[in-house]
């Protein structure tokens, strides 16, 4: 599902069957995340500025922590390339599999293959790559694109995935939920099997060791690296942290914010190839850390989102994103993460998402439960200054300027003077025009009496009065 519609026009236009979906969808794992955290921790909100402040950190420090983070990989036998721009890292990522004369790639969920649209690449240079969590598996069946970051189908119900199913060949429609899972496992391991290279991304990135925590609920990771000789990590730049114990603060945090769970199913660590001691895992190992506007991003006033983990809390509060679906705002990353991250990836395409920022109703939820206390809103308002500044007048169709409204709050006697107006209108609407139906609208839609002071006068009188 594509669109290049606003995303008022695209809510506007969505079926039922996905709003209901991924209002419940969204919300189930909001009040999961609320339980665990509570219950688990009797501050939350210290654990999420603590993990805040290990992220800023490092971002600050980023070049020093990244460097070691290269130099123990190195040292524990794998091989580190570094990809400035999503079309270098698939490059990179064609070359190994060339150099292994491999044609079948099986992957893990990463958005950053999201990003720099890995799947296609291989696809047009002859390489097969098979998606293997099963959210992703169904929107590679559906040519479709995720609706959400760790849940990529939340905008889909059963009858829909088994309609996939049956179209891609898996037997026949059946919506029950274990025989979908049933048929999913058992196309693809065959696709482990076959497949010469196995690629993941990587949750966090240990300076420290050079581990890599991998998080998965599904095995589908262990699956994709132990039934072949090569591995390939794809790791943004930002997933470094200092320390293997920082992992103890942010994994806790990560499985409560995404969905609730303590921890997820499958945590691995994974220090490099396979040792001489070990009977089966990848003899080589491949990590890219990849760039793609990150250091721009590291130098600008929007910094703070690379502390981002990818949990998707932040779209699981959203109002806005309960009732658009991710697949409003037009990119890989949905939600308020993605309406400050995308414009930023875009690099010299900015424009293009400069609207983005502008689909919030900036209440602050998606702050309050980061587990990372990013500052979302205010990093909404600084976009909507950035495109204020740089000229760019790209807004929701419909959407009237607001000009006229500034003009009239800054100008007290104009206020006033609506003020009274509207006072007017109420009187002329419930009591001298003689149609039901306009009575009825001003009658609903009239403030209630105000039974306070008159602010204005009130103030004057401190202000003599100090």
């Amino acid at each position: 599902m594509k669109t290049k519609q606003p995303i008022d026009a695209f809510a506007r236009d969505l079926p039922p069957e996905i709003r209901e979906s991924v209002y419940v969808g969204s919300k189930a794992k909001y009040d999961k995340r609320l339980d665990s955290l509570t219950q688990s921790f009797a501050a939350p909100d210290d654990i999420r500025k603590l993990a805040g402040q290990i992220k800023q950190h490092t971002l600050e420090n980023l070049p020093e922590y990244l460097g070691s983070a290269i130099e123990k990989l190195e040292g524990n036998g794998a091989k580190v390339h570094y990809a400035k721009t999503g079309d270098d890292a698939n490059q990179i990522i064609l070359d190994i599999m060339r150099s292994v004369n491999a044609t079948k790639l099986i992957k893990s969920k990463s958005m950053v293959s999201e990003e720099i649209h890995l799947n296609k690449f291989l696809e047009k240079n002859g390489c097969e790559s098979i998606e293997s969590d099963l959210g992703e598996f169904i929107v590679q069946l559906d040519d479709d694109m995720p609706s959400h970051i760790v849940t990529p189908i939340v905008h889909k119900n059963r009858k829909q995935i088994a309609n996939t199913f049956e179209k891609a060949g898996l037997g026949d429609y059946n919506d029950d939920p274990q025989t979908i899972t049933r048929r999913a496992r058992s196309f693809l391991r065959n696709k482990y099997i076959e497949a010469e290279v196995g690629l993941t991304g990587g949750n966090f990135v240990s300076a420290e060791t050079g581990r890599i925590a991998l998080v998965t609920n599904e095995g589908n990771a262990r699956f994709c690296i132990s039934a072949n000789k090569t591995h390939i990590a794809l790791i943004g730049i930002e997933k470094v942290v200092p320390r293997d114990k920082d992992l103890a603060v942010l994994l806790n945090l990560l499985a409560r914010s995404a969905t609730g769970q303590q921890l997820t199913v499958y945590t691995q660590f994974i220090n490099g190839p396979k040792s001489e001691a070990q009977p089966d895992g990848p003899e080589n190992m491949h990590v890219i850390f990849l760039d793609n506007e990150r250091s721009n991003i590291l130098g600008s006033e929007f910094k703070e989102i690379l502390r981002c983990i990818r949990c998707g809390a932040c779209l699981n509060v959203c109002p806005i994103y309960r009732q658009s679906s991710g697949h409003a705002y037009r990119a890989v990353y949905p939600g308020p993460v993605g309406a400050v991250l995308s414009p930023l990836l875009a690099g010299k395409r900015y424009p293009e998402y400069a609207d983005l920022p502008k689909a919030s109703s900036l209440c602050g939820a998606c702050n309050e439960v980061c587990p990372v206390d990013i500052p979302l809103p205010e990093l909404l308002l600084r976009h909507r200054n950035k495109a204020k500044r740089e000229g760019i007048k790209k807004a929701s169709a419909g959407t009237p300027s607001m000009a006229g409204w500034s003009v009239l709050c800054s100008t007290p006697a104009m206020w006033k003077t609506s003020l009274r107006a509207g006072k007017a209108m109420d009187y002329i609407s419930l009591n001298l025009i003689p149609v039901p139906a306009v009575q009825a609208w001003a009658k609903e839609r009239s403030l209630p009496p105000f039974r306070g002071g008159k602010f204005r006068k009130w103030f004057k009188d401190r202000q003599k009065n100090k």
